[in-house]
């Protein structure tokens, strides 16, 4: 009986809140923990006959399966979703999950990289080959820009206007930004552009798309992961590098650099300006380690 309202779910969060296959996927995930929650107590309930405490009961249940806390937070927030959308469609009168508490979780620094460290990896690229071209463009643009994985891959060439020095991004929930690109990547890019790219065999649908692989098509979010670990080995980084890092790279040196927090949030793409206050976080740490290594009461 859940399938219709999966189904209903799945459409309001395609249409009306024009969110990513990623994202909708995994909403019906949560939702999908819920009914398995359901199932294994063989609790038949609809929606609207689910109350706060069975809510509070599925809350432990996840909890007792060996579930991150990050994850657990993360289910509940889909819960949270779900049931919003069964408000708006009149399946229930009231929101169960208003009183529901996610557990509470720590603000953990990210990883981030040095200038120099950045700087190690691009220069451990093979210039010699096609990849290492398209590689080296692809790094500059994602230290250049601050962008998600998904809007390296999904970068176009009609979004690329390297005479104004910016690209259009489509990020999160469709939103659309602007963003600068800076003059060493709009070289690079070039470069790839012009030189390696037009001699690729491109596959239709592919004619658009920035970055291709060597047989003509759109490169996957895991290409890019195994180009940026291959390259972190490369050049000696043993820190947990993820396509992510760069654009976390990219935010600190913004606010180490003095750069007013709504400008980096624009820049992001950030809905909420509380998701880019962590980079001032970073910034306090940055500020200590300068105290201790350069102030003499702190030696």
């Amino acid at each position: 009986m859940w399938e219709s309202y999966k189904k209903g779910f799945k459409s309001y969060l395609e249409l009306e809140k024009s969110l990513s296959v990623h994202s909708v996927s995994a909403y019906l995930r949560d939702v999908a923990h819920l009914t398995d929650f359901l199932s294994e107590k063989q609790m038949q309930l609809t929606p609207s006959q689910i109350t706060f405490s069975d809510l509070q009961a599925f809350v432990q249940w996840i909890a007792s399966r060996n579930i991150s806390e990050t994850s657990q937070a993360r289910i509940i927030s889909g819960i949270r979703a779900f049931f919003h959308y069964c408000l708006l469609e009149d399946i229930v009168t009231k929101d169960p999950t208003t009183l529901l508490e996610s557990p509470k979780l720590k603000r953990t620094l990210p990883d981030t990289l040095s200038f120099e460290e950045i700087e190690k990896m691009i220069q451990s690229i093979d210039l010699s080959t096609p990849e290492g071209t398209r590689n080296k463009a692809i790094l500059e643009t994602m230290y250049s820009c601050g962008l998600r994985v998904s809007e390296v891959v999904n970068l176009k060439i009609s979004n690329y206007y390297p005479e104004a020095g910016f690209v259009r991004i489509l990020g999160k929930g469709s939103k659309e930004r602007l963003v600068p690109v800076g003059q060493t990547a709009i070289r690079y890019i070039d470069l790839y552009k012009n030189e390696v790219r037009r001699l690729l065999p491109i596959k239709k649908g592919h004619e658009d798309f920035l970055f291709l692989n060597h047989r003509g098509s759109r490169l996957s979010r895991v290409m890019i992961f195994y180009i940026i670990k291959d390259l972190a080995a490369k050049a000696g980084i043993k820190k947990n590098i993820s396509p992510h890092t760069f654009r976390h790279s990219f935010a600190t040196h913004l606010i180490q650099g003095g750069a007013d927090l709504r400008a980096v949030q624009q820049m992001l793409g950030h809905a909420s300006i509380t998701t880019t206050e962590i980079y001032t976080h970073l910034d306090r740490e940055y500020l200590r380690q300068t105290l201790e290594k350069f102030h003499p009461a702190f030696q």
